[in-house]
């Protein structure tokens, strides 16, 4: 390291951003203590002061932050105040592209102040208007932060906060140019609308049983992975490829997502969804070529209804890319009744299946499922992987057992692409 010219030193040592490791390659020598106003990055985990107090934290992040010329990247995990953070964010505003915060560990035990705390540690992050990135932990979002607009900001992520309708949609609004947003494990709202014209991947996973509404307009919008909503409702003008939607509580009653002829990959999992709901995406998925249906399900009122017969040619063939299938007992069930090769011929192809998962729940209906079993091997030429679970059948009597011996025999008939999990 002594041979090495100063620039190079200043490189190797500035991709090092934990504050633990700075900390120790302070005391190697006066050369690398030098070296440490050039490192872009600063981590301090959230251990790591131990039992030291507010004051020495924010004494000891205070001193590391300040001591970097040109700080581009902030990621705080242990606790510290809102002060010290708006003087941080206020000396490294110039400079500062990430920022990454950690905001549940407040300073306060009065519920009242911690509101207030949370709050202040919000409006601060107004003071580095060059941001391009920003992620916050624990964040108490129920009074709208006093952003005024975050016009470089690309990419927004927000974990296990407390939400109301309207501070969300104010603190969206201040972020107009976002290509990424992420909402992950939030709680509050009833209702989400998002009018974003850059946005291209969304992922949105909200908690609870209750009823919640999503509405995004976004014309280049690609990605779309959401949880928790009962209405969702997405402009007919976007660019999807890949859209995944699941409830893992309640009921899911309605999806409008326009035309899908750009979408590639789809996943719809739930408890329970209103047939209609689902149909309607089936239907418009006519080019994907990646499907998963983990739902348990249909019906509109409190009844849980069992699927209704879909055609197993119908649907093949309204998917003619279809790749990938991997799909739970229910669509499965639908697709063994007893009219549902009723067109079936030998003209029939499945052009493009490589690749089909089935979760098998019940072994009722057993000389159906093995006809379709059958049916799908004999007509799908590129069909290289079928793999049947049943480890999760309900019904264990005498029925289960001979189920299980014709599975048996089927895979071994066609050990080259069916195998049993």
């Amino acid at each position: 390291m002594d041979s090495m010219p100063e620039v190079i030193v200043q490189h190797i040592l500035s991709q090092i951003s934990n504050a633990r490791d700075i900390a120790v390659s302070n005391c190697v020598s006066m050369r690398w203590k030098n070296s440490v106003p050039y490192i872009p990055s600063l981590y301090f985990p959230r251990h790591f002061f131990g039992g030291a107090t507010f004051e020495q934290t924010d004494a000891s992040i205070g001193r590391m932050i300040l001591a970097v010329l040109h700080l581009e990247e902030l990621v705080i995990y242990c606790p510290f105040s809102a002060a010290s953070l708006a003087m941080w964010l206020s000396h490294k505003s110039s400079s500062l592209r990430k920022l990454e915060l950690r905001m549940d560990n407040l300073t306060s035990d009065n519920n009242q102040d911690s509101v207030e705390s949370a709050t202040t540690k919000l409006d601060c992050i107004e003071l580095v208007k060059g941001l391009e990135s920003l992620k916050l932990w624990g964040v108490c979002l129920i009074n709208s932060p006093k952003w005024t607009a975050f016009n470089h900001l690309l990419k927004l992520e927000i974990v296990g906060a407390g939400l109301k309708d309207q501070s969300l949609f104010d603190a969206l609004q201040a972020c107009p140019n976002l290509t990424d947003l992420a909402l992950l494990g939030c709680e509050g709202v009833s209702s989400v609308n998002i009018k974003m014209n850059k946005l291209e991947n969304c992922r949105l996973d909200f908690l609870g049983a209750g009823h919640c509404m999503l509405s995004i307009t976004s014309p280049k919008l690609q990605v779309l992975d959401i949880q928790g909503f009962n209405w969702i409702e997405v402009n007919h003008i976007h660019c999807l490829r890949s859209v995944s939607i699941s409830k893992v509580s309640g009921r899911v009653y309605r999806v409008d997502l326009g035309k899908l002829d750009c979408l590639e990959y789809l996943s719809v999992r739930g408890v329970q969804w209103s047939w209609n709901a689902l149909h309607s995406v089936l239907t418009l998925a006519t080019e994907v070529k990646h499907l998963v249906m983990k739902v348990e399900f249909c019906g509109d009122l409190d009844k849980l209804l069992p699927f209704p017969l879909v055609d197993l040619v119908e649907f093949f063939n309204h998917h003619p890319k279809l790749c990938s299938f991997e799909i739970h007992g229910a669509m499965f069930a639908a697709l063994c009744q007893k009219n549902s090769l009723r067109n079936l011929d030998s003209n029939f192809q499945i052009p493009c299946l490589e690749q089909l998962i089935i979760t098998v729940r019940s072994p009722l209906n057993a000389e159906q499922k093995l006809n379709t079993l059958e049916s799908v091997v004999k007509h799908s030429k590129n069909l290289k992987k079928l793999g049947i679970r049943i480890s999760q059948m309900r019904n264990c009597q005498d029925i289960a057992d001979d189920f299980f011996e014709e599975i048996c025999g089927f895979a071994h008939m066609n050990n080259k692409v069916v195998y049993i999990e």
